[in-house]
């Protein structure tokens, strides 16, 4: 046993020193090596995939057909209304707070875009010469009646020019 102890006594020095520098030797070579097989596979030919089936040509879209499903239609091909109704005067406000007014045989009255008038037909959109109205699920057009006649009288007497404001208070001597 002496031997043994004496033997291992002078072997152990170098046997740790081996493992010690043996170790990160042995971790370094196996990282080079997996480092070589990943530019490997990056160099290799990358196979493309097979190309699908073309896709069915599709028919050019339509707008006209999307609208006749939806009840409208196209500019200048509206119907025009067989609503019991006179178209007097249009307030067209860029707010969505447009009106018309409109005659009937009993009344007349002021209606808002959205609002159901008598006939049954809602008004859907306010112009200045004339009213769209949705009624029997399609778009009617309401011409205004008569075009040429003022609801309101024209006045005969001459404009008086506006007089030159100032955008400043200024005391009342001093202003023109």
């Amino acid at each position: 046993m002496n031997r043994l102890d004496g033997a291992l006594n002078r072997y152990f020095p170098v046997l740790l020193g081996a493992l010690l520098l043996g170790l990160p030797l042995g971790c370094g070579t196996y990282l080079a090596w997996q480092e070589w097989l990943y530019r490997q596979a990056l160099a290799a030919p990358v196979i493309a995939p097979a190309r699908p089936a073309p896709a069915p040509a599709l028919e050019p879209f339509q707008p006209e057909a999307i609208a006749s499903v939806l009840g409208l239609a196209p500019e200048g091909a509206v119907a025009h209304s067989a609503e019991p109704l006179e178209l007097r005067a249009s307030l067209v406000s860029s707010h969505g707070a447009s009106q018309a007014l409109l005659v009937g045989s009993q009344q007349a009255r002021f209606y808002r875009v959205g609002e159901r008038l008598p006939g049954g037909s809602v008004l859907r959109r306010v112009e200045v010469s004339h009213v769209v109205l949705w009624r029997n699920n399609r778009e009617e057009r309401l011409l205004l009646k008569p075009p040429s006649r003022h609801v309101l009288p024209a006045s005969q007497t001459p404009a008086t020019p506006a007089q030159a404001t100032s955008l400043y208070l200024r005391p009342l001597a001093e202003q023109p």
